[in-house]
């Protein structure tokens, strides 16, 4: 499976933005997807998940401000990031897995996004 991230830019704290992921084949809508991000000099982190079923996870740091999303007809996941602070700041990443808690085996390229105060 091939992953297709999308949709990084700069914006200013409190502004929104839309990330998009597109998988090469129709069955990555039987795997756990996600979006991790790695800001300069911190280890990479996990940011929100979704299983193949809906079920979703996020992390402390975006919940209440992020919403990932699926829409398996077009092999897409999204994460809407609402009220973006500067510590937002940083590569983002869609991954893949066939579980739900094991590694994460498929990788996007990242997206930077940039949260100016």
């Amino acid at each position: 499976v091939q992953l297709q991230a999308s949709g990084g830019g700069s914006v200013q704290a409190g502004g929104s933005l839309r990330l998009s992921c597109q998988a090469s084949r129709r069955t990555a809508s039987q795997y756990t997807r996600a979006w991790l991000r790695q800001a300069p000099g911190k280890e990479r982190e996990l940011v929100a998940q979704i299983t193949a079923s809906g079920g979703t996870f996020y992390g402390d740091a975006v919940k209440d401000r992020f919403t990932i999303s699926r829409d398996n007809s077009k092999n897409m996941i999204y994460l809407r990031m609402n009220d973006l602070r500067p510590e937002d700041t940083a590569v983002y990443y869609c991954a893949a897995q066939r579980g739900v808690r094991g590694s994460w085996g498929y990788w996007g390229q990242g997206t930077q996004v940039t949260v100016s105060s």
